[in-house]
């Protein structure tokens, strides 16, 4: 399902169910390489063979990079929108990280975006018969998923402040609501008396 095709409030819930199960999938990545690292480091943290370990943080590299694909066509509008949901909560509803949390999600996006403008110009300046396979080409792209990672594991470890912003802002009462009235409640069994 295309995002821009459906309600604008649909595609908002699309684009969190995206963020969602990215923070859910990276975890999973996360702790897999953390199983793998604890088993192949010593109790300094050097790994026992380089050249094994820099190929699984390789493969973490382009898993989380993987993960994030389905978040990136709406993570600047889930970010705007949070910021606009944010500044029209009561001040009482508001966990004080989270504007800290968007400032961070915020940075990651901005240097996101400007890797995969890197990405794209190191990819014409390869030679002509660099393609996915070619050594040339997966070193290329494993630098830059190793240069993307730390923004991403950013998304990983506050894109669920996303979601929380989203719950806080449709639980609160909304501004268009009728104020409540201020009628006396009228007592059980007494009738109210009518001026003639």
């Amino acid at each position: 399902m295309d995002p821009l095709t459906i309600s604008p409030d649909r595609a908002h819930r699309v684009y969190l169910r995206h963020a969602d199960n990215y923070v859910r999938d990276s975890k999973k990545i996360l702790d897999a390489w953390d199983a793998y690292s604890d088993e192949h480091t010593d109790l300094d943290g050097w790994p026992y063979d380089n050249d094994s370990y820099g190929i699984r943080a390789g493969q973490r590299d382009a898993d989380t990079y993987n993960a994030f694909e389905n978040v990136r066509a709406g993570a600047r509008h889930l970010l705007v929108t949070a910021e606009t949901q944010l500044a029209h909560l009561p001040a009482h509803t508001v966990q004080s990280r989270w504007v800290y949390q968007l400032s961070v999600l915020n940075s990651a996006l901005d240097g996101l975006e400007a890797l995969a403008e890197q990405w794209l110009e190191t990819q014409d300046s390869l030679p002509g018969n660099a393609r996915p396979g070619t050594a040339v080409f997966d070193d290329a792209l494993a630098e830059h998923h190793a240069e993307s990672w730390s923004y991403l594991d950013d998304w990983a470890s506050y894109g669920h402040a996303l979601r929380e912003i989203n719950a806080a802002a449709r639980h609160a009462p909304s501004p268009l609501a009728p104020k409540p009235t201020t009628t006396p409640a009228i007592a059980p069994g007494h009738v109210p008396s009518v001026r003639r």
